[in-house]
């Protein structure tokens, strides 16, 4: 029993090897020496590399004569539009003359390569009156390429087809190269966006604070009037002068005693209020009486 599962573990081990290294194309085109400056570019380019590394793949070669122009470009160009040229899928002869559609899309090694464009990592295999006919998928791209002929096949992993030009895909020599392997593509800054002349819009208006009632005021106080505070009027200095001789019988005349300025201001400043009314009183008495006196005079002089 345990021999038996050794055998089998080494078998097992043996499919994985042969697995993990299906085919090796350079060892494949190294056998057609027409092929040989196609095979040159494809290692110098590293792309036989990630060829090899595939389980199934399908190689549209050029020969000598037809891969001239190719040779005098940059090594990065010729390894984009080589690898549009290997196909992720295995088309031997027979397989293309049973395609049921009269197109059909494919996918390249240079889709895999995560930098193509739209439909550029994709090739147009039609069925025409001519033939076999290969071009880029790309929308209004040409069939310029017509199958040749098969090379090699090693059914299901590699098949080696011979096409009578290069594959032109529009914009591939546009293309920025792929980054290496475990570099990580740097972000590129955003531009710095140009000052803006549009005004900033107005902040939105905030609530406004309740105005406070006023406090009523107190009634004001009615301006006091222009004319000052009454001024006690003084008592005359000295009352009219009485005549000579007997006093009439009008009742007798007050002799009202002169009085020093000094004393009439203090008699003024301690009066009251109601001094300057019995002033005026006292005046209109003697006024009276010095009026009846005059008359009587008159009288008894005629």
């Amino acid at each position: 029993m345990d021999s038996k599962a050794s055998s089998l573990l080494f078998i097992a081990f043996l499919c994985l090897i042969s697995t993990s290294t299906a085919f090796n194309s350079t060892k494949i085109l190294a056998q057609y020496p027409e092929f040989a400056n196609f095979n040159d570019l494809l290692s110098q380019s590293g792309l036989a590399q990630e060829m090899n590394s595939r389980q199934t793949i399908t190689v549209l070669v050029l020969d000598n004569g037809s891969i001239d122009g190719l040779s005098g470009r940059p090594l990065d160009i010729a390894k984009r539009i080589l690898s549009a040229h290997v196909i992720l899928d295995y088309y031997d002869q027979i397989k293309l003359s049973k395609l049921q559609k009269a197109s059909t899309i494919v996918t390249t090694l240079y889709q895999a390569s995560g930098v193509a464009d739209n439909r550029q990592g994709f090739l147009n295999i039609s069925r025409t009156a001519e033939g076999i006919k290969f071009g880029s998928a790309m929308k209004g791209a040409p069939l310029v390429a017509s199958l040749v002929k098969s090379i090699y096949s090693q059914p299901y992993n590699i098949s080696v087809l011979q096409v009578s030009e290069p594959i032109e895909t529009p914009g591939i020599e546009n293309m920025a190269p792929p980054p290496p392997p475990g570099t990580a593509a740097v972000p590129k800054k955003a531009p710095a966006p140009a000052p803006s002349t549009k005004t900033p819009p107005a902040a939105p208006p905030t609530a406004k604070t309740p105005a406070k009632s006023p406090a009523k005021s107190p009634s004001k106080a009615p301006a006091p009037s222009k004319e000052g505070p009454s001024t006690p009027t003084k008592a005359p200095a000295e009352g009219p002068v009485a005549a000579d001789g007997p006093v009439a019988a009008g009742g007798p005349v007050a002799d009202v005693p002169a009085e020093s300025p000094e004393a009439d201001t203090e008699v003024a400043e301690e009066a009251p209020a109601v001094a300057p009314a019995k002033a005026a009183s006292s005046r209109m008495h003697v006024a009276g009486a010095t009026v009846v006196i005059g008359l009587f005079a008159c009288i008894m002089g005629f």
